[in-house]
C-alpha cells in the first residue's frame, strides 16, 4: 500500500517527465524547478538531508536561471 510520502515521491516523478514535453527552455527550467521542489518536500518526508538539500539547490537555480535575460555569450538565434 503506498502512503501520502510515496505519492510525493512519484508526483515529483510525474512533473519531472512532464519537463521533457515543454517547448523552451524557460519553461524546462520552471517546470524542473517545480519538481525539485517536491523531491525536496518529499525529503522532509522521509528526513533525508542529501535529498533536502541538493533540491533546494536545484530548485532555487532552476528557477532564478528562467528569469534571467539569455547571456549575449549564449548561442545565436
Amino acid at each position: 500500500m503506498m502512503t501520502h510520502v510515496d505519492w510525493i515521491g512519484w508526483l515529483a516523478t510525474a512533473v519531472f517527465l512532464v519537463s521533457y514535453f515543454t517547448k523552451t527552455p524557460v519553461g524546462l527550467r520552471r517546470v524542473q524547478g517545480v519538481a525539485a521542489g517536491l523531491w525536496a518536500l518529499y525529503g522532509v518526508m522521509i528526513h533525508s538531508l542529501p535529498v533536502i538539500v541538493a533540491n533546494i539547490l536545484v530548485t532555487s537555480v532552476a528557477v532564478v536561471s528562467s528569469f534571467r535575460k539569455p547571456s549575449a555569450l549564449a548561442s545565436p538565434p
